[in-house]
C-alpha cells in the first residue's frame, strides 16, 4: 500500500510531463481510477517484493507478471524511469518501483491482480 500512494503522487507530479502522456495513464477500473500503459490501457502493478530500481520477479514471476518493457529509445523523465533487468531488457518503473502487468488481465479496466498472494498492487491514482 505504501508503494500505492508513493506511486500515486508521482504520477500527479508527472502529469505534466510529455513522456508520461505516450507511457502511462489513468483508467476507472472495478478498485477505482489506476495507472495504466498508455499504449495497451492494461492495468499497471508494483510487486513488494522488489527494491528500488531492482526487479526480483523472472522465470515464472515474469511469465504471470510480464514486465513493463522499455525500449532502448524510450526516455526516462521525473519519477517515471527505467532499469535494466538481469536479462538486460528494460523495465519502466514509476517512483524506482518496477511496473509490471498481470497475465490474468484479459482487457482494458481488468485489475483481477490486485491483492495477488498479498504482494501485487495496482497503482491507485
Amino acid at each position: 500500500m505504501k508503494y500505492n500512494l508513493i506511486a500515486a503522487a508521482a504520477f500527479v507530479a508527472l502529469g505534466v510531463a510529455d513522456v508520461s502522456a505516450q507511457t502511462i495513464a489513468t483508467a476507472n477500473t472495478s478498485v477505482g481510477s489506476v495507472v495504466v500503459a498508455a499504449k495497451n490501457g492494461m492495468t499497471l502493478y508494483t510487486f513488494r517484493k522488489d527494491k528500488k530500481d531492482r526487479s526480483n520477479c523472472y522465470n515464472d514471476c515474469a511469465a504471470a507478471w510480464p514486465p513493463f518493457l522499455a525500449s532502448a529509445s524510450s526516455k526516462a523523465s521525473g519519477d517515471l524511469g527505467i532499469i535494466k533487468r538481469k536479462d538486460n531488457t528494460l523495465q519502466w518503473t514509476l517512483s524506482g518501483q518496477p511496473l509490471y502487468f498481470w497475465a490474468g488481465d484479459q482487457s482494458r479496466g481488468d485489475a483481477t491482480g490486485d491483492g495477488v498472494g498479498g504482494v501485487w498492487d495496482v497503482i491507485k491514482k
